[in-house]
């Protein structure tokens, strides 16, 4: 989670990985900036524009899909752990189960998540953040190159 600025525009967001390592062995990120930032920062898609970043503890909730939402509902017990656990451990959630190519893995996902938050697991199993989530935007959980 970051806080900074593009053109003076303040904003806070989730880096997502991007599946690279940068020249020092750490993973490198990435972010999409939204309509609203993009028309506050006075900025497009190819311009050149001033980025500030800064590290922030503070993690911004997510936003929940539809789909999710529908599924935690079903149930009182994973619904109600579902607000007890941390905006991050539902960023981890929400990343894992969006990790996925087809509609039907995504349900597994969902159903699965929702089994596991039923028996009180706070986190999912077996996810490495420093892969990129956003399968419209990578193959093979790296970044694809935009040109």
């Amino acid at each position: 989670m970051v806080s900074g600025t593009i053109n003076g525009a303040s904003f806070k967001t989730l880096l997502e990985p991007d599946g690279r390592y940068g020249p020092e062995k750490k993973p490198s990120h990435w972010f999409r900036p939204d309509k609203k930032l993009l028309g506050e920062a006075r900025a497009a898609a190819g311009d050149t524009v001033r980025v500030s970043l800064e590290p922030t503890k503070e993690w911004i909730e997510p936003e929940v899909p539809e789909d999710l939402k529908k599924a935690l509902s079903t149930s009182r017990r994973a619904e109600d752990l579902w607000n007890d656990i941390t905006p991050l451990a539902r960023w981890d959630w929400i990343r894992w189960i969006r990790a996925v190519k087809t509609a039907e893995t995504r349900q597994k996902h969902i159903e699965v998540a929702l089994d596991k938050l039923n028996k009180g697991m706070r986190r999912p199993c077996c996810f490495n953040r420093n892969l990129c989530s956003e399968p419209y935007v990578s193959h093979n959980w790296v970044l694809l190159d935009p040109s």
